[in-house]
């Protein structure tokens, strides 16, 4: 599996979640759900733990590299963020499946999703950090060929996110799965590919510069 490697910027601390994080996170993910409703976030502490097991299993599997964003501000647990679905090209077995990784346990493709931030911590700058670190992780360690990402075709806000980011619009998959809100969602489904992202990299690096707090996205 590949390693969950602690990222350190001028905002948001990206800590690999543990179990240590549950009071920060239950903190976070009820301080204020009104804009929650788009993206599942756990309502509880039981909840929180299940959160964090299936963010660890989800590890081990090598299907996922999770973390809990804390401000570097105050030092409060502020959301969360995630690499998941991650894809084995060179794992001897196709389609790729879950559970059969490269032989150097370095992912081919991710997708960026199931982030969440505290209302306190939207527009301020920190969503932009995390995004920076997840794609240079993903792109310049991992050496990705894709990083995907979706959202809610109804989150109209989290679409103008993610295309200000230069990811492409690919389609809408209908009926993907089960909504935050209980209905059956569609998704709008975006990537951007290897040879995009210094562009990428270059844009979000200027806006931090500029101390630009772009529209929060809350991609699920």
């Amino acid at each position: 599996m590949p390693d969950a490697i602690p990222l350190h910027g001028r905002l948001v601390r990206l800590e690999p979640m543990a179990p240590a994080h549950a009071d920060g996170l239950l903190k976070a993910a009820v301080a204020d759900r009104t804009t929650f409703e788009y993206t599942y976030v756990p309502a509880d502490r039981a909840a929180v733990h299940r959160y964090i097991d299936r963010a660890l299993e989800d590890g081990e599997l090598g299907l996922a590299v999770t973390y809990t964003l804390v401000s570097t501000a105050d030092g409060q647990v502020v959301g969360t963020s995630r690499l998941r679905e991650l894809e084995y090209w060179n794992a001897g077995v196709w389609p790729p499946r879950p559970g059969h990784l490269n032989p150097d346990n370095i992912p081919d493709a991710a997708q960026i999703g199931s982030t969440w931030l505290t209302p306190a911590a939207q527009r301020t700058g920190i969503n932009t950090e995390a995004k920076l670190f997840l794609l240079q992780l993903a792109f310049d360690t991992w050496q990705v060929h894709r990083v995907s990402l979706h959202t809610d075709i109804r989150n109209q806000r989290s679409r103008r996110a993610i295309e200000r980011l230069g990811a492409q619009y690919e389609g809408t998959r209908r009926a993907h799965f089960k909504a935050a809100d209980g209905g059956i969602r569609d998704s709008a489904l975006y990537s951007l590919l290897h040879h995009e992202w210094p562009a990428v990299r270059g844009c979000l690096q200027a806006r931090l510069v500029a101390g630009e707090t772009p529209t929060v996205s809350r991609w699920g």
